[in-house]
């Protein structure tokens, strides 16, 4: 499992203290403005607009605010001047970061983005630097416990899943972003408990990290998605998980 997928599963454990905060509610809703803006106010007929707020149930985003993000997007009023950005640039140990932010102020929230990148010893590239190095792709995590992980991995791939991979406490599944709703649909009508799905960038290749690098590789990331204008950020490191599990105690 690459460095990613480790980071994701700890940022879900601590959906609890981020809402606390408020800020996930705000990303969460962001997510919901510009997927209803984009393709509708219906859940039914809109994809992503239903990841989000599917997103925003698993994480106790009251209904109420829910609804009001996807009227805010349908009714033209505040949330309509959201713009999406997508912004590339190179961490510690030369490793290859994404950042994607949803912002009202495109001028505020790339000068908070490169602060982070050069406090952190790194830098923001330019559009295309390090986006090559990444596959846009559907990404489903399972829970190994009480599933057969053989099982899953062939309802998976019988669904059209490109690839399986079973680790110690998830079993995750790739699929093409066209394929994820339908493979996520399958492995729930198998009644397979699905944690989470989305659309996500994958790195093609990835880079070691020793300790000391994947320590800053994680400062990084972590100061980044701290930003209220930032939703996803993606890298291709990869670290042990004792790295990870000492970085998070």
């Amino acid at each position: 499992m690459s460095g990613h997928s480790k980071w994701s599963q700890i940022k879900r454990q601590k959906g609890a203290a981020d809402a606390q905060r408020g800020q996930l509610f705000t990303k969460l809703s962001k997510e919901i403005i510009i997927a209803a803006r984009q393709g509708g106010g219906d859940p039914n007929a809109n994809f992503r607009l239903r990841l989000a707020v599917q997103k925003a149930r698993d994480n106790n985003m009251p209904a109420d605010n829910i609804d009001r993000a996807i009227k805010r997007a349908v009714g033209g009023g505040e949330g309509s001047e959201l713009a999406e950005i997508t912004y590339e640039g190179f961490g510690p140990a030369g490793t290859s970061v994404i950042v994607e932010v949803a912002t009202d102020n495109k001028n505020r929230t790339v000068a908070e983005v490169r602060n982070v990148f050069t406090r952190a010893g790194g830098s923001l590239g330019e559009s295309g630097s390090v986006a090559w190095n990444f596959d846009s792709r559907g990404v489903i995590n399972v829970p190994r416990d009480g599933v057969d992980a053989d099982d899953v991995a062939l309802y998976a791939i019988d669904a059209g899943a490109e690839d399986v991979q079973i680790g110690d406490e998830t079993i995750d599944i790739y699929t093409g972003p066209g394929e994820l709703e339908a493979v996520k649909k399958a492995l729930e009508e198998q009644q397979v408990a699905v944690d989470a799905a989305e659309t996500a960038r994958v790195p093609k290749t990835t880079v070691q990290l020793d300790e000391k690098a994947a320590i800053q590789v994680l400062r990084l990331v972590e100061k980044l998605e701290a930003l209220d204008d930032v939703q996803k950020v993606y890298f291709n490191a990869e670290f042990s998980d004792d790295v990870l599990a000492a970085y998070t105690s």
